[in-house]
């Protein structure tokens, strides 16, 4: 059977790279990385460098007009401020709502397009990295396991039964995720998180803070980031 594994160039979507390489072999998986009119380039560069460190064949998906009506804060053409506080400071002020840098439906749309191209691959299934901490309070709805059931269950069934989505860390938390992925020897000093573009990661931004969390509750340095510092 061959993969697809939808690839930001994070932690949690190239341990799933890992895990699918692991299960299908490297000949036997494609990674997909999609642009939705970022504010930076830096996250599909990094799963461009992850995709060659693996030599697993990579596309990338523009689907950047989708999203010229919304103003999330992640958006190159958004006005708004990328909150430098973590997730659960954002949302005591946002009264049971997704954080500002939620992406409308932006997983469901990932999910639905990677779909037709896997089948367009004559791939049998999907990988997508969502875990439990991102689901947490209803900050990214789109990561929760309620949403993954039925996501998988459309396009199981919308696929006519070819195409099944699978989501290993759904009830895991990122510092089992980092967990994981050191058992694989993921690369992930190649790995970007941050939701600035510069060279080095801001550190403060929520991804920054529950990317340094993960490695620290697993004992370990952060690869990228000490070598941001260097």
């Amino acid at each position: 059977m061959r993969a697809l594994v939808l690839s930001s160039g994070g932690v949690d979507s190239t341990t799933c790279l890992a895990l699918a390489i692991e299960k299908y072999g490297t000949k036997n998986v494609t990674a997909l990385s999609i642009v939705y009119g970022q504010k930076h380039e830096r996250e599909i560069r990094a799963s461009e460098e992850v995709a060659a460190y693996y030599q697993v064949e990579h596309l990338c998906l523009d689907l950047t007009d989708i999203y010229a009506y919304s103003d999330c804060s992640l958006l190159a053409h958004s006005d708004q401020e990328i909150p430098k506080e973590s997730y659960a400071k954002q949302l005591e002020k946002s009264d049971g709502s997704p954080v500002s840098t939620y992406v409308p439906f932006r997983n469901g749309l990932f999910l639905s397009a990677a779909a037709g191209v896997a089948l367009s691959k004559d791939c049998g299934v999907i990988y997508y990295g969502a875990h439990s901490d991102d689901a947490a309070g209803n900050a990214y709805p789109d990561c929760s396991d309620e949403f993954a059931q039925a996501m998988g269950q459309a396009i199981f069934i919308g696929s006519g039964q070819q195409l099944t989505l699978e989501v290993p860390f759904v009830d895991k938390t990122k510092a089992e995720v980092v967990k994981e992925g050191l058992r694989l020897g993921v690369p992930y000093e190649l790995t970007w998180s941050c939701y600035e573009g510069g060279e080095k990661p801001c550190g403060i931004c929520g991804t920054c803070r529950d990317r340094a969390q993960a490695f620290a509750l697993n004992g370990v340095e952060d690869p990228a980031y000490t070598l941001s510092k260097s």
